[in-house]
Parts: C-alpha cells; sequence; structure tokens
C-alpha cells in the first residue's frame, strides 16, 4: 500500500510541455506500508504455527500522513488504525504491539528508524477491539531538494522536433542519480519478529 506525498509551494512539475502527462515532485516523501508488515499474527504457544494456536491477529489499517515543509526539516505526520482480533473471549486484556516508522533514501538506504507501540484493550467477553495510532518522520529539507542545475535540466523548454526534445532529461545518470537521492518515503508497519515475517510470507 503506497498513499502519495502532499504538494506544496515549490513543487516541481515533471512534464513534458504538451505530452499531457505531468509527474508532480515534492519535497513531502510518498508514505506506505511495505510488503508483509501491515498485519501480524500471535500464536499460543508461540513456537507454534497451527491455526488453533492462533491467539490475536491484528492489521493495520487507513493508513493517513500530512506534510509540514515550512522549515529547515520536512516533518511527515502519519497516523493509523490497528483493528485486532483474539481467539478467546474471557476477560479483559490488553495486548502490546510495536510499529515502526522508517525513512527511506533513494529506494533502499535506511536513514532513520524508530519504534513506536500501541496498546490493544479487549474488554470482556469481546473478541474485536481497535486502537489508533501515530508517528512522525523528519527528512533535512536540504537533502529532499533538487540543485537548481538538475532542475533546469527537467523543466527547460525544448523545441518540437529537435534531437534534445526526444530524449528524457531522466535518462541522464546524474540526472537519474541525482532524483534518486534526493526522493524519500516514510514507511509504517508492524515491528515483527524474524519468524513474523516469515509466517507473512509463506502463509
Amino acid at each position: 500500500m503506497v498513499l502519495g506525498g502532499c504538494a506544496s509551494k515549490g513543487d516541481l512539475d515533471l512534464s513534458e510541455a504538451g505530452a499531457g502527462v505531468t509527474a508532480v515532485r515534492t519535497t513531502c516523501p510518498t508514505v506506505g506500508v511495505p510488503a508483509g508488515t501491515g498485519d501480524v499474527t500471535v500464536f499460543d504457544p508461540a513456537t507454534s504455527r497451527d491455526a488453533t494456536a492462533i491467539d490475536v491477529v491484528a492489521v493495520m489499517t487507513d493508513v493517513r500522513s500530512t506534510c509540514g515543509d515550512s522549515g529547515d526539516n520536512v516533518v511527515t505526520d502519519v497516523t493509523f488504525q490497528v483493528l485486532a482480533r483474539r481467539a478467546r473471549a474471557d476477560g479483559p486484556r490488553d495486548v502490546t504491539l510495536p510499529y515502526f516508522i522508517t525513512v527511506v533514501q533513494g529506494g533502499s538506504a535506511v536513514v532513520a528508524k524508530r519504534i513506536g507501540r500501541v496498546v490493544v484493550h479487549f474488554d470482556a467477553g469481546q473478541t474485536r477491539a481497535s486502537v489508533n495510532g501515530s508517528a512522525r518522520a523528519s527528512v533535512v529539507r536540504a537533502a529532499a531538494t533538487l540543485s537548481d542545475d538538475v532542475k533546469r535540466r527537467i523543466t527547460q523548454k525544448r523545441k518540437s522536433g529537435s534531437e534534445a526534445a526526444a530524449v528524457d532529461p531522466l535518462s541522464a545518470p546524474d540526472v537519474r542519480a541525482a532524483v534518486l537521492r534526493a526522493t524519500f518515503e516514510a514507511l509504517v508497519g508492524f515491528q515483527l519478529t524474524d519468524d513474523q515475517l516469515k509466517y507473512n510470507a509463506t502463509r
């Protein structure tokens, strides 16, 4: 699941004039949930993977973000909801679920990560419960901003029919690398153990 970052003053239009396709680049990171981390299954006993041993199942949903980029840092606040279900509806119970928010640069480099926790409360006799969570990511504005030279090369007008008009400026290795370096993602998901990750990947 991927949610688009917010648009703001100073956005860069990456479209070709008259091409009919527009891609707007902002300093705000794209917000999303990495594959395999949007849900968690807790077993009892923890070493079992039998369906009868499933204790609690939780899903992260309704992920939303707001982005503020008026200062030296681009700050993204992320909110989400956790929907949980337990197998046994006996007495009241609290279940603590860890989650993470991480900032990824250029599609692969993790530059920051924080761990948080949400506590899901089940009332006596209830098998379903929900709780809201939040997280914050911060990116240095200078790191998410393209240089004036790269902006000029991307947005310069090209005369129709010319050789330059047939070449995508993003095909230039140095331009492509600069755009990649200035591209950030804020990713949120459950902080899973290795066994939980394997279970999500193979079930």
